[in-house]
């Protein structure tokens, strides 16, 4: 079973839904649908509900029998001991979640980002108020939750001023054994390179060590520091809290007429070029060619 509980939803949101949850009360959805199914539902929720909130708890295979999700709200998921809790935000913690998600502070500034909106089909906000050094930062996991699944490859570029300046690699590979774990940490400045076989607690160790406390560049935020967030437990390692800009988020209130916003669509429907990367792009590199086109470059 599940329950999605939404605020300010448009009213097509709420009829998509209707279609396979029931409504008990206005923006209150209840159901028992596929794990699939469910995620398919997140999925349109997130790309559809704008700059409304949403919360989703459904059963899950854990010591609380449950799991929940959370859209544009200011509390908080966090796994505390093997618990799924919510943190519920400081004064200053509220604060910088504001300045991240919406990047208006003044009127004006919103009066100046629907002009240029309008007139290029994406609006634009200073560049001051954004970070020029970052981290780039994607993961692949074994499933969708953090909590009954685990990161099998983590990828982060070091940028600054535009430049790639350090890379961070961990991927399991098994070669037909064991699951071995290796991390490479590549210092493009002095082209230097190290190739390790480590646990994976080592392996988060070592990425919060090349993090440091660089803001982080990614697209779909909840679900990368979800499982960022598990792994910090694991390696008895304190929660990863890193400044987070959401790609998706920015382009959710930055172009209007996506197909869709998922990575690979914007790439495409915003004209990025992907010539200087004859091999398969990596979702770092295309995160950072977007973070570039919606915030620096324009």
């Amino acid at each position: 079973m599940i329950v999605v509980s939404l605020t300010d939803c448009p009213l097509a949101l709420r009829g998509d839904l209707s279609k396979w949850l029931q409504e008990i009360n206005t923006g209150v959805y209840v159901g028992q649908v596929s794990a699939r199914v469910r995620e398919e539902l997140w999925k349109r929720v997130k790309e559809n509900i704008k700059s409304g909130r949403a919360t989703m708890v459904f059963a899950a295979n854990n010591e609380q029998r449950m799991d929940f999700r959370v859209h544009n709200t200011t509390w908080e998921p966090m796994d505390f001991d093997g618990l799924k809790l919510m943190l519920r935000p400081s004064s200053a913690r509220l604060r910088q979640q504001s300045e991240i998600r919406s990047g208006f502070s003044k009127a004006t500034k919103m009066r100046t980002a629907k002009e240029m909106s309008r007139r290029h089909g994406v609006s634009l906000t200073p560049p001051l108020l954004w970070p020029t050094s970052y981290l780039a930062v994607d993961i692949a996991s074994t499933g969708p939750s953090a909590i009954e699944h685990e990161i099998c490859e983590i990828e982060a570029i070091l940028v600054d001023n535009g430049m790639i300046v350090g890379q961070y690699l961990a991927a399991a590979e098994s070669g037909g054994g064991p699951t071995r774990v290796f991390a490479v940490t590549k210092r493009i400045n002095n082209s230097s390179e190290e190739k390790q076989l480590l646990s994976l607690a080592e392996v988060i160790s070592g990425f919060l060590e090349f993090a440091g406390d660089l803001p982080v560049i990614t697209h779909r935020e909840d679900h990368v520091y979800s499982f960022l967030r598990a792994a910090s437990v694991v390696a008895k390692q304190p929660h990863f809290v890193n400044r987070c800009i959401d790609t998706m988020d920015l382009a959710r209130r930055q172009v209007e007429d996506a197909d869709s916003y998922e990575l690979e669509v914007l790439i495409r429907q915003l004209g990025i070029s992907c010539e200087a990367y004859p091999n398969e792009m990596s979702k770092c590199m295309a995160t950072k060619l977007l973070y570039e086109k919606l915030i620096i470059k324009g």
